[in-house]
């Protein structure tokens, strides 16, 4: 009994225990799926408004997954539960910024409000 109580711990700890990735993992995560149309991957790394802007905009920027991103991070930074991530890919010319905050101590994408100034 206390080896099935033990290994349910074990199990209940190792499930719960999601990786906890930089921003700039969820920004090259968040461009990749916006890119390659992964819509469950773009979902859960952005916040609910972030996804339906972004889902919306996936058919005019869409690429084959055969193509490489050569996703590049120019700059970054981070203040408290909100960072900002400047990058570039070869299917833009000039490069873009994510801005991403902390939503239950994962980082996701968010939409940048009009007139918000950039740390860059």
């Amino acid at each position: 009994m206390k080896r099935i109580l033990l290994y349910s711990v074990i199990l209940a700890l190792v499930g719960c225990n999601e990786k906890k990735m930089a921003h700039t993992e969820t920004a090259k995560i968040v461009a990749e799926s916006f890119y390659y149309k992964d819509n469950a991957t773009l979902k859960k790394h952005t916040t609910t408004e972030s996804y339906a802007i972004l889902s919306s905009l996936q058919d005019l920027f869409a690429e084959d997954e055969k193509s490489e991103i050569n996703f590049e991070v120019i700059e970054d930074t981070i203040n408290s539960d909100v960072a900002w991530v400047r990058y570039s890919t070869s299917f833009e010319e000039k490069p873009s910024i994510f801005k991403l905050v902390k939503e239950d101590g994962q980082w996701k994408v968010t939409e940048q409000k009009p007139r918000e100034e950039e740390p860059f």
